[in-house]
């Protein structure tokens, strides 16, 4: 089993979720741990190679967790926030792509 580890405030924003999608996401990671897909996510190309947004729905509303797993030491949490919007706001996505940037710098070719 993979291990996580979360970049910048990720695991801060994630802990702020409410119960329900707090729970949803983290089964959703425990699957991705295992080398399962999640649920319910999507490709994020436009964040870097192998990023993914697994995506929780609830009555409190709509949560993202941008994560990275193709890594081999660990899958990275990028991002977690709650969805405002039909369309993801473009803070959010620059955000994970900075942490996905120096992610990729860090760990080297």
């Amino acid at each position: 089993m993979k291990r996580l580890a979360f970049l910048g405030r990720s695991h801060s924003d994630l802990s702020n979720f409410p119960e329900g999608p707090r729970r949803k996401a983290g089964y959703q990671l425990s699957l991705v741990q295992s080398g399962l897909e999640p649920e319910d996510w999507k490709s994020m190309p436009s964040i870097g190679a192998g990023a993914r947004e697994i995506r929780v729905r609830d009555n409190a509303g709509a949560f993202r967790v941008v994560y990275v797993a193709m890594f081999a030491d660990a899958i990275y949490v990028l991002h977690a926030f709650q969805k405002k919007s039909q369309r993801t706001a473009t803070l959010d996505i620059e955000l994970a792509k900075t942490r996905y940037r120096q992610l990729a710098k860090e760990l080297g070719p």
